[in-house]
């Protein structure tokens, strides 16, 4: 039999080891996100349900090349492939979605954003609704992500653009998308991330008398990656995947390690950094792994809680697309992407080979990667390349 311990057992212990009373402001770490995080956990606040996800077996996807036919069961397609059988194909290219021959040996899914220009592209819409797919619109978010955005805002603005796509086209459009995120560096925080938005998008179909489990697709980050750095890309990479599959996404794809002069080898490469973590650890079998952790779990609740909050203030000035429009939404990403520019300056956040073994020289200004008026994808490593 072990002997009853108690959380204060645990605090004295640490206190001794630390040679401190305020063991807190020792182990207690500072982040961007504004979430909360315990230095260590007995419970957590709320127990959260198992988290399922869409498909029974999670989607490894491939970008499509010949020479991994028998190898992959899902493709990225951006042109046409003739005679794929029994395979699983995202489609990720508008003029491919208009022509496509579709196959009834293949099951096909939309990773085409229709929101265009500052509105909603109805017409796109009602194109790719015609289709004979499995999901038939996306849901992009990866872009803020790779922008800089905070993971609440991500998860605001994703929720924010199927309440504005249901609002128009009506509920059942709910259950024919796609979401498609970018998962970054914070291992225990992306997992929250995707587990807080199954939750969040579980209670926005709720509100339209459904009870829908969202289809989301991830990728890695482009955001922490490095030009002259491409062995630490593939080990960030590689985490990012699993946090992903722990998550319990229904389709993982890795992003060429390159950031330039890619290859077929090295897309093979990226490609196969799922195909180990899926055969070697199984990590992909399970729906819901992180359920139970009392931090993950904790993070979880703390991001839920936050972006439903900020898709309510979106929603009561006007819902995504109008803040959109306002410039509002590009505000508040550019702000919190100098804050993690910053702190990459500072050395708070470190990137082997970049901030840190070797130190790189600066580059670039944050005037110069930025723009308040403008969306668009930086990497950190920009600013001493």
């Amino acid at each position: 039999m072990f002997t009853s311990v108690t959380l204060q057992d645990w605090e004295n212990l640490v206190k001794k080891q630390l040679k401190t009373d305020d063991i807190y402001a020792i182990l207690s770490k500072e982040n961007l996100e504004g979430i909360t995080v315990k230095p260590y956990y007995d419970k957590s606040s709320e127990n959260i349900k198992n988290l399922p996800r869409v498909e029974e077996s999670m989607h490894l996807v491939a970008k499509y090349q010949e020479g991994l036919e028998d190898d992959a069961y899902a493709f990225l397609l951006h042109n046409n492939v003739e005679n794929l059988t029994e395979k699983s194909l995202f489609i990720a290219n508008k003029d491919l979605a208009e022509h496509i021959r579709l196959s009834s040996e293949n099951k096909y899914f939309s990773l085409i954003d229709v929101f265009e220009n500052n509105e909603i592209n109805k017409q796109l819409v009602e194109e790719l609704l015609s289709k004979n797919f499995k999901r038939n619109i996306c849901v992009d978010a990866s872009l803020y992500q790779n922008a800089g955005a905070s993971i609440t805002q991500q998860l605001a603005f994703a929720l924010g653009k199927a309440k504005d796509l249901a609002e128009v086209f009506g509920a059942e459009i709910l259950d024919k998308l796609v979401f498609k995120f970018a998962v970054g560096a914070n291992y225990f925080f992306e997992i929250g991330k995707i587990r807080a938005f199954k939750l969040l998008f579980n209670q926005l179909s709720k509100e339209f008398n459904l009870d829908l489990i969202p289809y989301i697709f991830t990728e890695t980050s482009l955001r922490n990656k490095a030009k002259n750095d491409e062995e630490n890309n593939l080990i960030r990479s590689t985490l990012e995947i699993a946090a992903a599959m722990i998550a319990g996404s229904d389709a993982v794809f890795a992003n060429d390690f390159k950031v330039q002069n890619s290859t077929e080898l090295s897309e093979e490469i990226s490609f196969k950094q799922q195909v180990v973590l899926a055969y070697e650890s199984i990590i992909n079998v399970f729906e819901d792994a992180a359920n139970g952790s009392y931090y993950v779990e904790e993070i979880t609740q703390q991001f839920a809680q936050n972006a439903w909050k900020l898709f309510l203030e979106l929603e009561n000035s006007g819902g995504f697309v109008e803040n959109f429009k306002s410039g509002k939404i590009a505000e508040m990403i550019y702000n919190q992407a100098i804050a993690e520019q910053n702190w990459v300056e500072e050395g708070k956040i470190k990137l082997i080979g970049v901030n840190l073994y070797p130190k790189l020289e600066k580059t670039k200004s944050v005037e110069q990667l930025y723009n308040s008026k403008e969306i668009k994808a930086v990497r950190l490593a920009e600013m001493f390349e």
